[in-house]
């Protein structure tokens, strides 16, 4: 079964987090700097196969979109043209930036790793795709 992939995008860094075979787990694949985010995934894409692609939508708790809303869009057209046999969505990602941050503190990481600003990018990425799938669940027991 081919995997799905989630990305939490930066202007610098980009979390990503990818499911292992199955579809049953999340896990932190990478940290990578945004200017070499598509030459990552094309490489990536020519060792595993990945059914899907989900990105994280940044928006504001109000639901607005957030100030890189534009960037993502972009991202999202770019996905599509260079992967044009994979889907590739959005998924709200509010507050996941907050929630990998007290993960690591919860975890007793020491003050290194907790400044570490590419873990909290990866986590966020295994956030997203843990919350995509479970919306996926949910919306197939319906």
């Amino acid at each position: 079964m081919p995997r799905i992939l989630a990305i939490d995008y930066g202007t610098k860094r980009t979390g990503l987090a990818v499911t292992d075979p199955l579809q049953i787990i999340a896990n932190g694949l990478d940290t990578v700097p945004t200017s070499e985010l598509a030459d990552f995934l094309k490489r990536y894409m020519e060792k595993e196969e990945v059914e899907a692609i989900v990105v994280g939508e940044p928006l504001y708790p109000d639901g607005n979109p957030a100030q890189i809303h534009h960037l993502v869009v972009g991202l999202v057209r770019q996905l599509r043209k260079l992967f044009p046999d994979i889907e590739v969505l959005t998924h709200d990602e509010r507050f996941t930036s907050e929630q990998a941050k007290e993960i690591i503190l919860q975890s007793g990481a020491g003050k290194k790793k907790r400044r570490d600003k590419s873990l909290v990018d990866k986590i966020s990425a295994v956030l997203i795709l843990q919350d995509y799938m479970e919306s996926k669940r949910n919306f197939s027991e319906k």
